[in-house]
């Protein structure tokens, strides 16, 4: 158990927890929340002990093994799967010692090779490999040095090296930062099987209500723990909320009826005595803080001046990259699509599928290699990717930035328009090279929009920003006139603000006839598709090498028993899952119907007192009994994957 009492952490005069207590159950996975800037980052860096809390007290089990995602790496001459394979740092460290063993020390030779297979080594080179395809790398990849990948994919590279570490508390920091939707994906299954504690630092919140099981607040110097993942934590945050303003007002009221005591009579000797006391109870009244709104971002995307229909054709295009050789790697072959005026478009693909490749191509970024790009008269494009970032000038301020866009126009309206994208009072001022990633991401998207386009291409804009930002950038594109084309592993975000899909595939653009739902499952197809393929293909070569003769009326009757075997698996385990979801739905039912009692100002008032106690009662015990029930679902549905992972694997 993690246990914190009383801390207290500073980051040079700001104090960022004061006096704040928390526990962390074994084998919990616990979400981190709180505004960029709140303290997130630094709790993690107490928690690794590469920091000393300025007061109070800290205890971790002396035993437990702590891993977090390295941020700079070294090694880039290592092979990616063997850079993976060190983070296994005492599997390292027995390989080297029973290489440099004297080959007259039977005795140690017998012990270091039980130790190895205690480490279970013979397997590191295949599990190392199962993470590194999980994160997106193909095959011919896993041996490729370190370097050759760019800075996204070295991350990859070293939340695979967290992963594959043995650990009791894994802490991820951002880890989908750098993934895209079918990777992340992945991560939320791993976790889920994961059997130690987890800490997670993310802003997004589908990533956050998939993993978490408890959420940490960063409020006001504190740390408010929640039950369940990031929608609990909403509605339960909305209740405290309320309900302390509820308090506040109530206190607002006591404590004006006894000055109001106090400034009548404590000039009168009879009634002296009466008013100190009331003095003296006022002192002691533990002052309870006015609740304000959270000052937000309000992000407005101007409209465009005007919108052509159709915007933007591709007519047979074929598109790609120049090596360094002088030859063409084609990405995308025959691509034949219209952007019309209007529409709301979210990019799915796998990792590599060429999804950023067009959006690139849209905008002119890379050349058409055949066919034709046709854009109509009064296109206006804004486009906003990662490296955008790296253009700003670090030197100038965002008002300079922005200056330089609009020279005629007044100061004062400037600064109004920063404001709306959290540049606010005298941030307009401030030079942008030691800004965040999330701040230098809101200027960029701030300069883009300004020119009022009327297509945003837009190339995972929530990377770096918070929830806060994240909600009124959804919210501003939700709005938006113009038309617009999204690359995004934030779901939330594609949710929200997308009417249709295109996938990317098989260096192919087309339609994709549904939601992010039927996209997991089209995922989850490909992917045995592949497996299936793999595996005809090996077959095929050990045939053609004489190694292996495959009698296949043998094999469809092994394969036919083996179906027979899992479905007998899975009967009793699909019936205890439908009776789960029974209950979770009468659960879910009647919490409904409690919000509904709880959200009641008149439940407040004293004459139901006794009704609005048995209503909280039964809404926490509910809650419990609601959580106690996700986790009895999710190892059944572990439980079911694990049987068709076996028939597959077989």
């Amino acid at each position: 158990m993690i246990r914190a009492s009383g801390i207290v952490l500073r980051r040079g005069t700001k104090v960022l927890l004061d006096g704040a207590d928390f526990v962390v159950n074994p084998g919990e996975r616990v979400g981190i929340v709180g505004k960029n800037g709140a303290g997130k980052s630094t709790l993690f860096a107490l928690l690794e002990g590469s920091l000393d809390a300025d007061a109070g007290s800290l205890e971790i089990p002396a035993s437990w093994q702590i891993v977090s995602v390295e941020q700079e790496i070294r090694e880039v001459d290592r092979p990616a799967r063997e850079f993976v394979i060190d983070g296994d740092r005492r599997l390292r460290r027995l390989q080297a010692e029973r290489e440099e063993v004297s080959p007259d020390d039977g005795q140690r030779i017998a012990e270091l090779e039980q130790a190895l297979i205690d480490a279970d080594a013979w397997t590191a080179p295949s599990r190392a490999e199962q993470l590194l395809a999980g994160l997106g790398f193909t095959p011919n990849q896993w041996m490729s040095p370190v370097g050759s990948f760019s800075g996204g994919w070295r991350m990859r590279l070293a939340l695979a090296r967290a992963l594959m570490a043995p650990s009791d508390l894994l802490l991820l920091d951002e880890p989908t930062n750098h993934l895209d939707l079918d990777a992340m994906l992945w991560l939320e299954r791993w976790l889920a099987a994961y059997p130690g504690t987890v800490m997670l630092i993310s802003h997004d919140t589908e990533f956050l209500d998939a993993v978490a099981r408890a959420i940490l607040h960063f409020d006001q110097g504190k740390l408010q723990r929640y039950r369940g993942g990031y929608e609990d934590f909403l509605e339960q945050r909305s209740e405290r909320l309320r309900q302390n303003h509820l308090a506040w007002e109530r206190q607002q009221k006591e404590t004006a009826r006894l000055q109001g005591f106090i400034d009548r009579f404590k000039a009168k000797a009879t009634k002296a005595k009466q008013a100190q006391s009331r003095v003296k109870a006022l002192a002691r009244m533990e002052k309870l803080a006015p609740i304000h709104a959270e000052s937000g971002i309000d992000i407005r995307i101007p409209e465009p001046e005007s919108m052509p229909d159709p915007l933007l054709v591709l007519d047979g295009v074929s598109t790609g990259y120049k090596l360094a050789d002088g030859t063409v790697r084609e990405v995308l072959k025959d691509v034949t699509l219209m952007v019309r005026g209007g529409s709301r478009i979210g990019i799915l693909g796998v990792n590599g599928a060429g999804k950023s490749t067009l959006i690139k191509t849209l905008c002119e970024e890379l050349p058409v290699l055949a066919g034709s790009r046709n854009a109509s008269r009064g296109l206006e494009i804004g486009y906003f990717a990662q490296h955008q970032l790296d253009m700003l000038d670090a030197a100038s301020t965002p008002l300079q930035h922005l200056l330089r866009i609009e020279p005629q126009t007044r100061e004062v309206e400037l600064r109004s328009y920063l404001g709306s994208f959290g540049f606010s009072g005298d941030t307009v001022n401030d030079p942008v090279g030691p800004m965040s990633g999330g701040e230098k991401a809101r200027l960029a998207l701030a300069l883009i929009v300004r020119r009022k386009p009327n297509l945003l291409l837009l190339d995972e804009p929530s990377n770096h920003l918070d929830v806060e930002t994240r909600e009124a950038l959804a919210a501003a594109l939700a709005e938006f006139g113009g038309s617009m084309l999204l690359v995004s592993h934030d779901r939330h975000l594609l949710r929200t603000t997308v009417d249709s899909f295109w996938i990317v595939a098989d260096s192919k653009v087309s339609e994709f006839d549904g939601d992010l739902e039927d996209y997991r499952q089209w995922l989850a197809e490909r992917g045995s598709q592949q497996r299936a393929q793999e595996r005809d293909i090996r077959a095929a070569q050990a045939e053609q090498q004489g190694t292996a003769v495959v009698d296949r009326r043998a094999q469809r009757r092994l394969e036919a028993e083996a179906r027979q075997q899992r479905a007998a698996k899975r009967k009793p385990l699909e019936k205890n899952l439908a009776k789960v979801e029974a209950e979770m739905e009468r659960a879910a039912t009647r919490m409904a119907e409690l919000d509904t009692l709880i959200a009641d100002p008149d439940l407040y008032s004293d004459a139901r007192r006794d009704e609005r106690l048995q209503v909280l009662s039964e809404h926490g015990e509910l809650t419990r009994r609601h959580g106690e029930l996700e986790e009895e679902w999710l190892t059944l549905q572990e439980a079911l994957e694990t049987i068709d992972q076996s028939l597959r694997e077989a």
